[in-house]
């Protein structure tokens, strides 16, 4: 018998697909060819052979069709296809069907040719046309259309999971003049804190690269400032980076080039590329900010060198001085205008200690390193766009090779601190645990909160080398990270402790028992519970409260019961029940679904335990570096629930994740509170209500009309607005005004104008 394979496009040719339905020619999808438009006769693989079995099977009758006004075809238009839906319905007045008293070729071919054009199947659902719509639902609840758009969107379903893994598991990212096993790529954090989630994008995107480039990936601590550096911190990132299972080919540290550093930093001065400056901190600012150059930017390259020196050895002179790049002080881009890149610091550095007093800057020594190293490709995020030409500057003034660039946006996520040195500062506040903790955005801390590492590289790499700069919301995160747990966590039950109804078993025959039940109904890998059957239970009081007297429920893994006996106090809340077993009872005719443990006792030990749900730290969406944290702190960011759960929890371990039914999915947090109970951690599941801020958001400081700007769109200093420049000159009555051509000078231009006039921007 032949087959059909039709290409897997958005409208298929259900004509063709219904018909072969019909004779019982068997249908398949190829899904490597289109995703929109129409298949064409062509690319239909065994079309013509179908064709030919269907010809013997109407026994070489004509299929009968009504008269039509024009052909209806699936690129038919909106016009054409209203005067057929018309003849059609006309046609239909006192028929069932096209073909006759049953289903047969004709309703095939105009269903499937009004199924494939998109104008056709809008248009026969709205009224105006009762016989048509009357015949067209009937017809889709009969087998042949109903197994052809199942069939189509099947293979359809099936296509878009294929994609989905795929986009997870890869970048559509393509580095320019990348040579397969030649790609040498770093990722080099400062060693002055834990890394946190806006570093994990340049972590595993750059792994990610190195090996699709077969190529290789270093980890670079960028040790330039000993004053925030510490070996702790090198040793915690190692740990981090292992945690998310990212592996490094080598580790170095930009300290172990200090000497060719300043080798190569002489080398500038010499070729007139770099003077010593004593101006202080401030005057620089503004002057760059101004386009004037410094006053010892045309020393001599002698001078130059001699205080260079000075600055090196820490003397009281040289602590004076810096190095300043010589590129251009009235550049467009304020990152050029003679950036300093060379300084004392006074301090002991955590691998040299005390050899060096004065240190490289990272714009200078990010592009020396990298070039040492062997880096062919930089991977950085686009807040150092304007910093791009000043890297280059360096490799040409110092005849380097050039190195590519390759740009990506930060992670920022709303209400969430990523300052490292905020971050410390709730540390030292005690307003957290510690790094680990589950409110913290710190890898260790997301981690704590329920994060795999799955999870986050499969969103990390779904979003990809985007160039887009936003604030996001959590729930992308925790929806990927879903997906992974939840065909994993085994399902146990817990019950809320606080007002916990008590509820007694009428029909149990035999006594207490125990039975094993799957972890996971749909993974039986997971393993299996034992479930204790007794006449004494435990339910919650929320679900207790929403019974009617001799309503029928469902006790899961259990059965039907009827509620009896409420006892209720003056408040309201339920004191007692009793339950009926009605196990023949329908599960699929009850309304209510509830969880349930059985009451502890001798030979059932209900373990107690803390839920405990979090809320974010800081009450303001996106946090501005002038922003006063403590103004914006959540005062209340855990919220603990007292439950007793299944016996099986108790050997759980830490960062084990579970769902407690009914309840939401929970990670082992491998402590107890004061009590000794086990505590777990909420997991968020992407759902509004479980990533919503809990508090009360902070009030938004509105912004101040008329803030200056510094170079390259960040923010200058907060000043009071200058009066604009005084261009009118005159003014009649008739509220026409002259302006000077030229601003303050030039020709006499009479304009007529109600607008009033405004600060310059």
């Amino acid at each position: 018998m032949p087959s059909v394979v039709i290409p897997l496009v958005q409208t298929p040719p259900f004509v063709l697909i219904a018909l072969a339905l019909i004779q019982g020619i068997p249908v398949g999808w190829d899904t490597e060819s289109g995703e929109t438009g129409q298949a064409t006769y062509g690319e239909i693989k065994g079309a013509e052979e179908v064709r030919k079995e269907l010809e013997k099977g109407i026994d070489g009758k004509e299929i009968p069709l009504p008269p039509l006004p024009t052909l209806l075809a699936a690129n038919s238009t909106f016009q054409e296809v209203s005067g057929v839906l018309d003849a059609l319905d006309d046609y239909l007045a006192y028929r069932t069907y096209f073909a006759g008293s049953k289903f047969g070729f004709g309703d095939a071919i105009i269903w499937g040719t009004i199924r494939g054009n998109t104008s056709a199947i809008g248009s026969i659902k709205k009224p105006g046309r009762p016989h048509l719509a009357r015949w067209f639902n009937h017809v889709e609840t009969l087998s042949v259309p109903q197994n052809a758009l199942k069939t189509f969107q099947q293979a359809r379903s099936e296509m878009d999971k294929g994609k989905k893994t795929k986009r997870l598991e890869t970048v559509d990212v393509v580095l320019p003049n990348a040579v397969k096993g030649k790609v040498v790529v770093r990722f080099a954090p400062e060693p002055s804190g834990f890394l946190h989630i806006g570093h994990l994008k340049a972590a595993i995107l750059n792994r990610f690269l190195a090996d699709q480039y077969q190529g290789k990936f270093i980890l670079r601590f960028d040790d330039t400032n000993p004053l925030k550096e510490e070996g702790e911190f090198e040793d915690a990132i190692k740990q981090d980076l292992e945690m998310i299972e990212i592996g490094f080919d080598k580790v170095v540290h930009t300290s172990d080039h200090f000497d060719k550093i300043q080798q190569f930093t002489e080398q500038l001065i010499r070729q007139g590329d770099a003077f010593m400056d004593d101006t202080d901190g401030e005057t620089v600012k503004e002057q760059r900010r101004a386009e004037i150059p410094s006053k010892n930017r045309d020393a001599s390259i002698e001078e130059n060198l001699a205080r260079f020196k000075k600055m090196l050895s820490g003397s009281d002179e040289g602590k004076k001085w810096s190095l300043r790049a010589k590129i251009d002080y009235q550049h467009k881009n304020g990152s050029m205008r003679d950036p300093v890149v060379y300084r004392y610091v006074e301090g002991s550095h955590h691998i040299t200690g005390t050899q060096y007093k004065a240190y490289p800057m990272y714009d200078l020594a990010c592009p020396i390193i990298d070039h040492l190293d062997g880096v062919t490709h930089a991977l950085r995020a686009n807040e150092y766009y304007a910093r791009h030409e000043q890297y280059q500057w360096f490799l040409e003034k110092l005849g380097f090779p050039k190195i590519e660039i390759f740009d990506f946006s930060r992670v920022d996520f709303v209400y969430t601190v990523l300052s490292k040195r905020k971050l410390k500062y709730l540390v030292e506040k005690g307003v957290v645990g510690g790094w680990d903790d589950p409110r913290f955005p710190t890898v260790r801390g997301i981690r704590s909160r329920g994060m795999t590492v799955q999870g986050l590289k499969n969103y990390i790499l779904g979003q990809g080398a985007s160039q887009a700069q936003l604030s996001l919301e959590w729930d992308g995160i925790w929806t990927v990270n879903k997906k992974v747990i939840d065909p994993i966590a085994p399902r146990y039950w817990a019950i809320a402790e606080d007002k916990a109804v008590p509820v007694s078993i009428k029909g149990l025959e035999g006594g207490e028992k125990v039975e094993e039940k799957p972890l996971h109904k749909k993974n039986p890998e997971i393993g299996n519970k034992k479930v204790v059957y007794s006449d004494k239970l435990l339910i919650e009081q929320e679900d207790a409260v929403s019974f009617g007297d001799n309503e029928e429920i469902t006790a899961m893994d259990w059965g039907n019961v009827f509620v009896s006996n409420k006892k209720t106090s003056t408040s309201g809340e339920v004191e007692s029940l009793e339950f009926t077993l009605h196990l023949e009872g329908d599960f699929k005719k009850t309304s209510k679904k509830i969880h349930w443990l059985s009451a502890p006792s001798s030979s059932n030990q209900l373990v107690p335990v803390t839920l405990i749900e979090y809320d974010y730290l800081i009450t303001k969406k996106k946090l501005e570096e002038n922003d006063n944290l403590e103004d914006v702190i959540n005062p209340k960011t855990e919220y603990r629930t007292k439950a007793l759960a299944s016996p099986e929890v108790a050997s759980l371990k830490k960062w084990d994740i579970i769902q407690f039914e009914r309840k939401g999915y929970y990670i082992c947090q491998g402590t107890k509170d004061s009590e000794g109970r086990l505590e777990f951690g909420f997991i968020p599941d992407g759902r509004l209500q479980t990533i919503s801020l809990k508090a009360t958001p902070a009030v938004e400081k509105p912004k101040v009309a008329g803030a200056s700007k510094g170079s390259w769109g960040k923010p200058g200093p907060t000043t009071t607005a200058a009066p604009a420049a005084a261009t009118t000159i005159g003014e009649s009555k008739d509220d026409t005004k002259i302006l000077l051509s030229n601003g303050s000078s030039g020709f006499k231009i009479p304009v007529k104008t109600g607008m009033f006039e405004s600060d310059k921007i």
